[in-house]
């Protein structure tokens, strides 16, 4: 079973409704745009960050006009600094390839070597929309569906203003 069909059959286990949009494949919210593809929801990047010495991942979720500032949020981690991970680290930990990102990526980090951290500025009463692996597709869930499945995939959402 492929990783996008493994998240579908997970939706449908934790009754979560979601809304499908396929599209060319896009890679930002920017570029879909660009593109003028319309996605329905409250529009979020991810960014997947190290520690300088990789002991530690940080799967950001942020709104996608917001540019994180990564010296910052260093600093309130208690890290000497982040930097971007690379594409070895992205499939190893979430099982996921570069241009697809996705915190149903978190499925796969059963050790719990990423935190996830959702800026505050991502309006928990809205929905959000994530790529089921595939940057072709969005799903658009109610932020609160999101909460289910993290909590079923044993990950918690820290809320900082990235």
């Amino acid at each position: 079973m492929s990783n996008e069909e493994m998240i579908y059959q997970l939706l449908d286990e934790l009754e979560i409704d979601y809304e499908r949009l396929d599209h060319e494949p896009i890679t930002s919210v920017i570029e879909a745009a660009e593109k003028g593809i319309v996605l329905p929801g409250q529009q979020v990047k991810n960014l997947f960050l190290k520690t300088k010495k990789g002991r530690k991942f940080y799967l950001i979720v942020l709104k996608d006009e917001k540019i994180a500032d990564i010296k910052q949020l260093a600093e309130k981690l208690g890290e000497k600094r982040l930097s971007f991970a690379n594409d070895e680290d992205l499939m190893r930990l979430l099982q996921v390839v570069p241009g697809s990102v996705t915190p149903f990526g978190l499925l796969f980090d059963r050790e719990k070597k990423v935190q996830l951290i959702v800026d505050e500025d991502v309006d928990p009463g809205l929905t959000v929309g994530f790529h089921p692996f595939v940057n072709t597709t969005t799903l658009n869930i109610a932020y609160s569906d999101f909460l289910r499945f993290l909590e079923k995939v044993d990950h918690e959402a820290l809320r900082l203003d990235c």
